[in-house]
């Protein structure tokens, strides 16, 4: 038996077999902020000036799509200066090492999922992760709370909001279109999957429940105007796209700011049901 939360790999089978059907045509959100993710996960891609800055790099399996998506937009990859990672989980970090490798950019991981990849590497969630010998990268830098990493034109301000692994990064940046700057902001991880009993038993990171809610509590009066999402489904990030496509003439639909507080609230009730179906025994499953 297993909870109902945790990650099941049998279901992401079709992903890893057949990524293409996962595509996303790459796109701008707003200002010098593009999205070059898939369906299921977000990469974000920032025109610096001076360099392009990336946050997250999506599945092992997707790393050519990710590749196609920055060509798309007109930039070439080779010029990738910083890779920001949300969290240490392969889903955001499986084109890292290939990215590096094109660009010579500079990595980046929380402080705490760095001693995670050399400590407790299991907890990268590798396994069965549809490539063969796949394993975490090494990080150049660790970010740190507080820390604000600036390349050309932008500056992204890090916050920590452990939980979802123990070294989660939230990011907030400010991004200008025609005069007008907006605040863009990610939690930078809010999976209950490893948050769940079963998982806790298994390996022993009991204490991420109550981090989990120090870092909702930590970020909930943050202003956001852009609210991004390191999952798509966070934000409805395929769903905006489409309202853009097919109503060229409305406003932005990803400019919410009330956005950020719901997607808040949405997830620490999510949390409490976790919780109660769990005392209820209502959480499990069969495999």
């Amino acid at each position: 038996m297993r909870s109902k939360y945790e990650f099941n790999i049998k279901s992401r089978e079709d992903f890893y077999r057949h990524p293409e059907r996962y595509r996303v045509e790459p796109f701008r959100i707003y200002g010098n902020l593009y999205f070059v993710g898939n369906k299921s996960v977000g990469a974000h891609l920032i025109d610096t000036g001076e360099g392009l800055l990336l946050i997250d790099t999506t599945y092992p399996t997707t790393a050519a799509m990710l590749i196609q998506s920055i060509w798309e937009l007109g930039f070439n990859p080779g010029d990738i200066r910083c890779i920001l990672h949300t969290h240490g989980h392969f889903d955001h970090f499986g084109a890292t090492d290939l990215l590096k490798e094109l660009s010579g950019a500079k990595t980046y991981l929380g402080e705490r999922d760095v001693v995670m990849f050399r400590e407790r590497p299991e907890l990268a969630l590798t396994e069965g992760s549809g490539c063969q010998y796949f394993g975490p990268f090494v990080p150049d830098e660790a970010m740190r709370d507080g820390d604000v990493i600036t390349l050309g034109n932008t500056s992204v301000r890090i916050v920590t909001t452990p939980g979802h692994s123990d070294g989660v990064i939230s990011f907030f940046t400010e991004i200008e279109e025609d005069g007008v700057r907006l605040t863009a902001g990610m939690h930078g991880g809010a999976g209950m999957n490893t948050m769940c009993r079963t998982f806790i038993d298994r390996y022993k990171n009991g204490h991420c429940r109550k981090e989990f809610l120090e870092g909702l509590n930590k970020v909930y009066e943050e202003r956001v105007d852009i609210m991004l999402g390191n999952h798509t489904g966070h934000n409805r990030t395929v769903e905006k796209r489409r309202f853009m496509l097919e109503h060229p003439e409305e406003p932005n639909p990803f400019i919410d700011p009330g956005e950020w507080k719901r997607y808040l609230d949405f997830v620490r009730n999510r949390y409490e049901v976790m919780l109660q179906e769990e005392a209820e025994g209502t959480d499990l499953v069969e495999d």
